[in-house]
């Protein structure tokens, strides 16, 4: 089964914001964070998704995932893609 960690992005109150997270379809997880059902910080907000990556297990995706959220810079240079 193949996981995958993605960042999504969204314009707020003049910012831009990012949100990390992993999932198995990656487009269900994006239609579940902007309707509501997602993540509670991801909720009332319109996202786009900016970034994946595929890893061929769990472990290795959670673990990508605790990367990310890290590294800042690396979300910045993708927030500058949001409209």
């Amino acid at each position: 089964m193949n996981c995958f960690v993605y960042v999504l992005g969204c314009r707020h109150k003049g910012r831009t914001l990012t949100y990390v997270g992993w999932s198995t379809d990656v487009a269900r997880r994006l239609n579940q964070h902007n309707s509501g059902k997602g993540a509670r910080t991801t909720r009332g907000r319109s996202w786009v998704l900016l970034h994946s990556e595929a890893f061929a297990t769990k472990t290795e995706a959670m673990s990508r995932e605790w990367h990310l959220k890290r590294e800042r810079a690396f979300r910045k240079v993708l927030a500058a893609k949001v409209k």
